[in-house]
């Protein structure tokens, strides 16, 4: 039976009609077209589909689409003022960490909750995020480079 919910999506009111088996992939990619939100691995693993649910980084392919009612949700496409990206976004084109582009979505969704709950992140933590994620282009040397300088961006 379908429901209508409400919650917040990058600042604004949204309202969606979902059914008992969405998830909130679903819902922001097949409904909204919000497509920066990757579809990976669907259980979790890949984290190409990180968004930011209430302040935490969360994998859209794993919770219900329920879980949207009243929250807060921020996606990468969130995360653009005008025409200029997200200072986390060029530190990880300027490391040349960006090559297909396919997990960079869910690699920034993570660091931006990392850094907004803890802009002074300790390598261990930044290493921990990035952990999450698989990338099959760039290699890991690239992101990590990113990483740290988007926490230095982050904190100017």
């Amino acid at each position: 039976m379908a429901t209508t919910i409400q919650f917040t999506l990058n600042g604004r009111p949204q309202t969606a009609v979902i059914e008992p088996a969405d998830k909130i992939i679903d819902v922001l990619r097949d409904q909204l077209n919000l497509t920066g939100t990757k579809r990976g691995c669907d259980d979790g693993t890949c984290g190409a589909c990180t968004i930011v649910l209430n302040g935490e980084a969360r994998r859209a392919c794993l919770f219900p689409a329920s879980r949207l009612e009243d929250a807060t949700v921020l996606t990468i496409e969130g995360l653009r003022t005008g025409d200029d990206v997200h200072p986390i976004q060029k530190a990880l084109i300027d490391a040349g960490a960006v090559q297909c582009g396919y997990c960079i979505p869910g690699i920034v969704m993570e660091l931006y909750a990392l850094y907004t709950q803890n802009p002074d992140a300790t390598d261990e933590q930044i290493k921990g995020a990035l952990a999450r994620h698989f990338c099959r282009c760039t290699g890991y040397e690239a992101l990590w480079e990113g990483a740290k300088a988007a926490r230095q961006l982050m904190k100017g």
